[in-house]
């Protein structure tokens, strides 16, 4: 049996290795909420929330506050019916994070009562991915040190924040391109440029010879037609994040053509509408990365799984927990430089 009899939310609290800047936000902890599902076959279910109040209006308090509501709801469902606690916590509209949690959670039991891997039980369609490593916001110089340390560790994948200051982004983009040369580069701006600073960016940075791989939300989350004039007017792939929350957002910006990839984020959408997402982004021929908030091991855990099993994505940034300082490795997977596969 698989029949949920308790549920617990519990604050964790982490410290970044160094304040992580971008456009608008310089982060030092991030507080998160671990959720586990005790089942009556003695198994104990695990996903972690990490709530974004300037992407998601998300506070931590409020995750929290929702636990009697969760064990009201839940108590006494099989996770073998994973649909019906799946409609229940697509509900959670002002909570996604712990949507999110909740789900893979649930997911987690069931695959522990049928001996798999939430990654098989998903499709299994890797056994291998390879995450970026972020520099964030910085002075040029930090900026460049950042790069060449990641692209020294291994990475071919360098994502850079940018979106506070463009000629400081761009000269520093010219300069992290010069010392990495190999490295493919996602630069994600967070809404901090009008769509001509966006454009007029990717165009100095082409017409020096620096080519994106993905140029990320450039402008802010609710210009859509702006998102769609970046696209027509610069030559790089343009996706969107902030943009891009649920299943119904991807769909106006499929309709609107206003991107080439969408970014997801399991703590936006949950993997009820991840999964749509994919699905759609299948459907309509755009491409797919998969980031994160500021998850820990046990967090990025659900999006490795989750990139292994369905292998939809082009592109993964899932590094928050190599950002974070954590007392204890608790993912089920293993990581080798930017390579990560299951036990």
């Amino acid at each position: 049996m698989g029949k949920i009899k308790d549920v617990r939310l519990t604050l964790k609290n982490y410290t970044y290795n160094k304040p992580f800047h971008i456009t608008g936000s310089v982060s030092t902890e991030a507080n998160n909420v671990d959720v586990e599902l005790f089942l009556d076959s003695g198994i104990v279910a695990r996903g972690e929330a990490s709530p974004s109040f300037r992407v998601n209006g998300e506070r931590v308090e409020m995750l929290l506050s929702m636990e009697s509501f969760l064990k009201q709801s839940l108590i006494g469902l099989d996770v073998r019916n994973y649909a019906m606690i799946f409609e229940i916590t697509d509900k959670l509209l002002a909570t996604p994070s712990l949507k999110a949690a909740v789900q893979f959670a649930t997911l987690d039991g069931l695959c522990e009562e049928l001996g798999v891997t939430v990654s098989e039980f998903l499709g299994g369609a890797r056994e291998e991915i390879e995450t970026d490593k972020t520099v964030g916001i910085d002075t040029i110089e930090n900026r460049v040190k950042d790069a060449e340390e990641i692209f020294k560790e291994g990475f071919r994948t360098i994502k850079v924040k940018v979106g506070e200051n463009l000629k400081e982004d761009i000269d520093a983009m010219l300069e992290i391109a010069r010392v990495t040369k190999g490295a493919n580069y996602i630069v994600d701006a967070n809404m901090g440029y009008t769509p001509k600073q966006a454009v007029e960016f990717a165009n100095v940075l082409y017409r020096s010879g620096v080519d994106i791989a993905v140029y990320e939300q450039p402008v802010v989350w609710y210009d859509v037609e702006g998102l769609r004039y970046v696209r027509l007017h610069c030559p790089f792939p343009v996706a969107a994040d902030e943009s891009a929350k649920r299943k119904y957002d991807v769909l106006r910006l499929i309709k609107e053509e206003a991107v080439d990839y969408v970014n997801i984020k399991l703590m936006k959408s949950g993997i009820s509408d991840a999964l749509a997402i994919v699905e759609m982004a299948k459907a309509s021929n755009i491409k797919l990365m998969i980031g994160c908030m500021a998850e820990s091991s046990l967090g990025i855990n659900q999006s490795v799984q989750f990139a292994l099993g369905t292998g939809a994505f082009d592109f993964h940034d899932l590094d928050s927990h190599l950002l974070l300082k954590e007392p204890s490795f608790r993912g089920k997977f293993v990581q080798d430089g930017p390579k990560m596969k299951l036990r």
